[in-house]
């Protein structure tokens, strides 16, 4: 089995808010990433594919194709957006970058069956990683 890992990126911002807190709790918790004008990142991307190599192509997938489909399925929505305002996938769940790696899988399952892995690089000291256990949420 061979995996296959590209890289991308987008800048976005988001708001770390919960319905289910109080103003208070929300402060307490989320601290400056409560800011009710949000705040970015240049988040970045990594797509990860597993498979057998293609006897004929040597390749599990087309570098191309998979560029194609992350362009089109994730960058088009989150590139410069903000994830709360902008974009339905967050319009009712918070969108910390746990939930964003999940939704980006989600997103791109139906379009690569052979994706393994998702990380999103949130800073330079926080990766956040999300593998199918065959669970949804």
């Amino acid at each position: 089995m061979t995996q296959l890992t590209r890289k991308y990126h987008f800048c976005a911002s988001h708001r770390l808010h919960s319905e289910q807190l109080s103003p208070e709790e929300n402060i307490h918790l989320f601290g400056k990433c409560n800011n009710p004008h949000g705040h970015g990142h240049n988040y970045y991307l990594d797509v990860t594919v597993k498979g057998n190599p293609d006897p004929v192509t040597g390749m599990i997938i087309n570098p191309a194709e998979l560029d194609e489909i992350v362009e089109r399925v994730v960058l088009d929505k989150f590139d410069h957006k903000h994830l709360n305002l902008d974009t339905d996938e967050f319009k009712n769940i918070n969108p910390t970058s746990e939930v964003v790696a999940m939704v980006i899988y989600n997103m791109l399952r139906p379009q690569i069956p052979m994706l393994y892995r998702i990380g999103l690089w949130e800073t330079e000291k926080n990766y956040f990683e999300y593998m199918d256990s065959g669970e949804h949420i």
